[in-house]
Order: C-alpha cells, then structure tokens, then sequence
C-alpha cells in the first residue's frame, strides 16, 4: 500500500462506502436544516491502487461539488439525461487540462477511478442540500448500457 494514501485512511479513519466502492469519512454537516436534510454536508475520499477503490457509477438528487486535494489525477466520468455524457480529470495540474474543482448537477450518472499512472487521490464532496441516503441511487450497467452504448467499457467497469 502506498504510506500516503495508508497514513490519510487511518488520519480520517475511513471506511469503504459499500455500493459505491470508495473510502470515505463526513468532514461536516450543517446544523441548519432544510426540511428532512441538513443545508448542506462535506465528506472527504480517497482513491487508491491499494487496497484498491473507486466509485461505481450512481446519481444523487441533489447538487455535488467535488474539489481535489492532494495525490494523483483520477477521472470522473458523466451520464447525462439526455444522453450525452463528457469526462473531467482532476488533478493539481491546470496546465495539462486538470481541474481542482467541479459541479455535477443533480440527477446527472457518476463514476470515477484513479488514471493509469495514478496511486491515489484525496478529494471531497460537497452537496447542497446535505447528503441523505435518500438522494443515493446505485447504477445498473444493463439499464445504464443500453441508454448509454457507447460507454458499455467503463460501464462494465464501474457499474454493478
């Protein structure tokens, strides 16, 4: 196992978050809520090789902020209604087309994993209103694959 990506999983004591198939820990939750759900909530992630994790495609109702912290770039891969779809890496590397920061609109697939070279990664999710278990819906890859063909290789990946 990589020290850094060992050293942040005992820090944070994180936990495999089970469909999703990735580590993480709640940083904070507003005490202000809206409803049934808090104004917002932030958790922290980790990708890595060792042991190896990374996120099966799902979709929440609501807004997610995803903000990269540290370690190596790893790709988000997005499934639109509409039937169109795009890909973000994020990294600290502007300059290659990295971003540290990005917005994925409610009801919009999501999947990620660590790029080829990559050893881990330490991000977080942001979502407003905060997350709920109810606004988590897991992707099926024989319902997602037929909306979305040309995807069918990282579907069959990423997704249950």
């Amino acid at each position: 196992m990589n020290t850094r990506a060992e050293s942040i999983l005992r820090f944070y004591a994180m936990q495999m978050s089970e469909p999703e198939h990735t580590y993480f820990c709640e940083a904070e939750r507003a005490s202000v809520t809206g409803g049934t759900a808090p104004a917002w909530a932030m958790m922290y992630g980790l990708y890595c090789r060792e042991p190896d994790s990374f996120s099966r495609f799902h979709r929440l109702s609501v807004d997610e902020i995803w903000s990269f912290y540290e370690g190596d770039p790893f790709r988000l891969y997005l499934l639109f209604p509409d039937g169109s779809s795009k890909e973000i890496v994020m990294g600290g590397r502007e300059k290659d087309g990295q971003v540290r920061q990005f917005c994925i609109p409610a009801g919009v697939w999501q999947g990620a994993c660590l790029e080829p070279d990559s050893l881990y990664a330490l991000y977080g999710c942001t979502t407003v209103p905060g997350f709920t278990p109810a606004c988590f819906e897991i992707g099926r890859r024989t319902e997602l694959t037929v909306r979305y063909p040309e995807k069918s290789g990282i579907l069959g990946m990423l997704a249950f």
